[in-house]
C-alpha cells in the first residue's frame, strides 16, 4: 500500500511540474521594452510616429507614442499637427505580450483650424482669410489590434482605434483616429 501512494504522489507531482512547465521562446526571457516607427504614417500622411512600451506582464503593457507632422502646409495639418499619446494595452492571448490585443488611450493633440471668410460659388472654393490657428485638445479613446513578434525580437503590429476629444470649445474635430502599421524591437 506504500508502495502504491508512493507511486502516486510521485505520478501527481510529476504532473504538476510538467503543467507549470511552459516553453520560453528567446524574445520573452527577460525582455521588457519595445521601440516602435509606424511606418504607415511615414508612407501616407508624412508623420513621424514612434513610440516606447513597456511590458508589466505577459497580459498587459503600457507606452507612449508622439506624433510630428512633417508637411505643415498639407491639407493633414487640419487634421493633427502634434500628438502624445498614452496608452494601456492588454492582451489575450497564452503567448508573453503579443497577440491580439485591447488599448485605451488619452491623447494630447493640436491641429490647424481654417477659418473660411465665405464660400466662392463661382469658382466653387472656400476663400480662407488667413488666419489659421493652432488648437490644442484631449481625447479619450479605445484600439484594437495584434501584435507578432520574431525570435530575434522584431516586433510587427498592426491597430486601429477611435476617441473623442473632451471638452466643448466647438472645435472643428469631434474625433480622433489612431491607428498604424508599426515595425520595431524587443529588448
Amino acid at each position: 500500500m506504500k508502495k502504491i501512494t508512493l507511486l502516486l504522489l510521485l505520478f501527481i507531482s510529476t504532473i504538476i511540474v510538467a503543467q507549470e512547465k511552459e516553453e520560453k521562446h528567446p524574445q520573452d526571457i527577460n525582455k521588457k521594452h519595445e521601440v516602435k516607427l509606424n511606418v504607415l504614417g511615414i508612407l501616407a500622411f508624412e508623420w513621424i510616429d514612434v513610440s516606447y512600451e513597456y511590458l508589466i506582464n505577459e497580459e498587459s503593457s503600457f507606452g507612449v507614442g508622439a506624433l510630428v507632422s512633417f508637411n505643415n502646409d498639407s491639407d493633414i495639418a487640419e487634421y493633427r499637427k502634434f500628438s502624445l499619446t498614452p496608452y494601456y494595452r492588454r492582451y489575450f492571448s497564452s503567448k508573453f505580450a503579443r497577440g491580439f490585443f485591447v488599448e485605451g488611450f488619452g491623447m494630447l493633440h493640436s491641429y490647424e483650424k481654417n477659418n473660411y471668410d465665405y464660400y466662392d460659388d463661382y469658382n466653387g472654393n472656400y476663400i480662407n482669410n488667413g488666419n489659421n490657428e493652432t488648437n490644442t485638445e484631449f481625447a479619450v479613446g479605445i484600439s484594437v489590434g495584434g501584435k507578432f513578434i520574431s525570435k530575434k525580437g522584431f516586433t510587427t503590429e498592426i491597430y486601429l482605434g477611435l476617441g473623442r476629444n473632451l471638452g466643448g470649445n466647438n472645435s472643428s474635430l469631434e474625433a480622433v483616429g489612431r491607428g498604424g502599421i508599426s515595425l520595431g524591437y524587443r529588448f
